[in-house]
């Protein structure tokens, strides 16, 4: 009987652990299915020295492709891990603790943003340091599918970060 109550314990907290754990999303898993646009070419990474002066230029930022693209309302309120580029927007103490989280480098600030569907506003008490942005992250926490528009673009998700790590290839 001890042995079944021990299983039958394990189970439980096996699936109360399961059910907290974030779900691990791909950029596709953002578009809704059977929608299709077409993205442009990621670039080439640039000399990236010269970070910190991109990060402040007051340029015009280039028209985003599509700023209202259909999301995945089915996202919304969920716990998630997603990997990708920081491109920032707010800096406090030297750390960027509010960005945009996009699929490539260079998206927002050398080549068009991507459509909404494909960009996560995010915030973090934690923050990233300035000079790790040339760095993939994954970025862990609740999903909230909201248009929040920016100067550089218009994003159709958020997420809070609870946990921001390396993406290590």
């Amino acid at each position: 009987m001890r042995v079944l109550t021990g299983f039958v314990s394990a189970l439980a907290w096996l699936s109360c652990t399961a059910a907290f754990a974030a779900q691990e999303l791909s950029w596709d898993d953002l578009i809704p299915p059977g929608y299709e646009e077409p993205m442009p070419a990621p670039q080439s990474p640039h000399e990236l020295s010269g970070m910190s002066e991109m990060i402040d230029e007051s340029g015009d930022p280039a028209e985003q492709l599509n700023p209202a693209a259909p999301v995945v309302e089915e996202l919304d309120g969920r716990e998630v891990r997603l990997p990708g580029y920081v491109v920032p927007l707010g800096l406090s103490e030297g750390r960027v603790v509010e960005f945009l989280l996009v699929p490539y480098f260079g998206a927002c600030i050398h080549v068009p943003p991507p459509p909404s569907n494909q960009i996560v506003h995010v915030i973090s008490s934690e923050g990233i340091e300035l000079d790790a942005l040339y760095q993939p992250f994954w970025i862990s926490g609740p999903m909230r599918v909201q248009r929040v528009e920016s100067e550089l673009a218009t994003a159709g998700y958020q997420i809070s970060a609870s946990q921001i790590e390396p993406y290590v290839y």
